[in-house]
């Protein structure tokens, strides 16, 4: 992701979210049309109720694309991986405060020493991580309003960019209007920019739908360690690709919070296999 949004570096973050809405609006349909078709969808979207959660988790959706490219292309793509190393641990604390759920010790170390990374960086930054904050917060809540949704990944993401389509389209227009589009402007109908431009509907639906398939396939405990891989991807492609700086201080902030992922882990395989070992009722 980093390297596909550093490659349209020059068009501006909202011009490239309201073409990621549309191209991932297009492909949904196409999806949805020759798939299972629109039954779910439509189904939720009779519910006003339903449809206002849908809506209230198009805008999260929306906020969180918007930091992460604008992130990405402003030269902080140590802290978009951030947002995403903080964010299992987030939703272990809002479990404890909207769901009311219980923590186990370790978890309450994990949380404590995730805090602990993010002051680390703040005071390094003379404020907060806000693009690591942002990133965690909107994804958090987004993934518990989708929980409980009774909707699949597919008809979900179709329901979110349909709730997104006009914003998208109306902010298209107006760029367009003002001279400042960066699509379909080159010598070609279709040059290099504007097919990386659509690309981005590809580059949206494709990891979420493999996502769902995935998990329901696999355990609980292996996905918690899959959705490590891409924070970790990007740390990687920050520090030895792009150069960003990772000076004494924010290596401490990123130990910390490793360390509680690390404490997170492994009460995670533990409880896992206690649960595994217990007798059937």
């Amino acid at each position: 992701m980093p390297i596909f949004f550093k490659q349209i570096v020059e068009v501006p973050a909202d011009e490239i979210i309201a073409h990621r809405v549309v191209w991932a609006m297009l492909l949904m349909t196409a999806i949805l049309g020759v798939g299972r078709g629109f039954g779910d969808a439509l189904r939720v979207a009779r519910i006003p109720a339903q449809l206002a959660r849908i809506a209230l988790a198009a805008a999260l959706v929306i906020s969180n694309w918007l930091t992460f490219v604008w992130g990405v292309n402003n030269g902080h793509i140590v802290e978009t991986s951030l947002g995403y190393f903080i964010l299992p641990l987030l939703n272990v604390a809002l479990g404890v405060l909207v769901l009311k759920e219980r923590l186990r010790p370790l978890q309450w170390l994990a949380v404590l020493l995730a805090a602990a990374g993010v002051a680390i960086e703040a005071l390094r930054a003379g404020g907060l991580p806000w693009i690591a904050l942002v990133l965690a917060g909107t994804f958090a809540i987004y993934g518990l309003l989708r929980k409980q949704l009774p909707l699949d990944a597919a008809s979900g993401l179709f329901l979110e960019t349909l709730c997104m389509m006009p914003v998208a389209l109306l902010w298209l227009a107006w760029i367009r209007h003002s001279g400042t589009s960066h699509f379909g402007t080159g010598a070609n109908l279709f040059d290099g920019r504007d097919l990386l431009l659509v690309a981005t509907g590809a580059i949206t639906a494709i990891p979420l739908l493999l996502f769902a398939v995935a998990a329901r396939r696999l355990p609980l405990s292996m996905i918690a360690f899959l959705q490590y891989i891409a924070p970790s991807i990007a740390f990687l492609i920050a520090v030895l690709v792009y150069h960003e700086p990772m000076d004494f201080t924010r290596t401490l902030a990123f130990a910390a919070i490793w360390s509680g992922l690390a404490v997170y882990s492994v009460d995670l395989l533990k409880f896992t296999a206690a649960k595994a070992d217990a007798p059937l009722p």
